[in-house]
């Protein structure tokens, strides 16, 4: 393992709300966290928005930045990748920005029923191969209920055409509720829907930035999965 990456997970362990729990800490039951977020990390009552698949953390910081009136948590397995946004949110004194380290297929071991107001999916793994894997498919979308509020809304942000049209076709096959849709979110008018969405939109990941570069277009989706 490469000494630079041995020090960014030393670091992580030097951070503020920052949660790396072993496997065994919520397997056979839950998280200590669950249900608690706002009162043990945020210390307020606060809408609660989580970025899955966070990457870099690039969304959730930048969330954090314009929204203070939310409490973001940013979700990914890769610890090497969360240190960049939590090293941000550390040293900005963030106290709405928030990272936990775990696997996304076990997501619904960390937050209780109707803790969670938004979920964010940014330029996840299109899993080309494995359509039950993408993080907008049915049986993600099923772990996702057992936490999201009754009227709780999910994003799709991605450059990923297929993972766009898929995302799509779930709407319409589970009769979810669509908000929003756009092919290419920086010749949208958004002021016709949300006067802050352009300024959310405004917000690039590291894989949003390189792929952008290479002319992909960047498409989104936002849907309440309840029906």
């Amino acid at each position: 393992m490469a000494k630079n990456k041995l020090q960014k997970f030393a670091d992580m362990k030097t951070f503020d709300r920052v949660f790396e729990p072993e496997k065994e800490a919520f397997i056979n039951g839950d998280f200590s966290l669950k249900g608690k977020w706002r009162e043990k990390v945020f210390k307020n009552d606060n809408p609660i928005v989580l970025e899955l698949g966070c990457g870099k953390g690039e969304y959730t910081v930048g969330l954090g930045i314009q929204d203070p009136s939310k409490n973001y948590i940013g979700v990914d397995i890769k610890g090497a990748r969360i240190w960049a946004g939590a090293k941000q949110a550390n040293e900005e004194n963030l106290l709405n920005v928030a990272f936990l380290r775990t696997n996304v297929d076990f997501i619904e071991h960390f937050f209780a029923e109707d803790e969670v107001d938004e979920i964010w999916l940014t330029f996840s793994d299109p899993q080309p191969k494995k359509p039950n894997k993408r993080l907008s498919s049915r049986p993600f979308i099923e772990r996702y209920l057992k936490f999201l509020k009754q009227d709780g809304i999910v994003h799709l942000k991605t450059d990923n055409t297929s993972l766009y049209l898929s995302t799509l076709d779930e709407i319409e096959s589970h009769q979810y509720e669509l908000l929003f849709s756009a092919i290419n979110v920086y010749e949208k008018d958004w002021e016709r829907f949300s006067p802050r969405m352009k300024e959310v939109m405004s917000i690039k990941t590291y894989y949003e930035t390189l792929f952008g570069n290479k002319g992909f277009k960047t498409k989104y989706c936002a849907f309440k999965p309840y029906v």
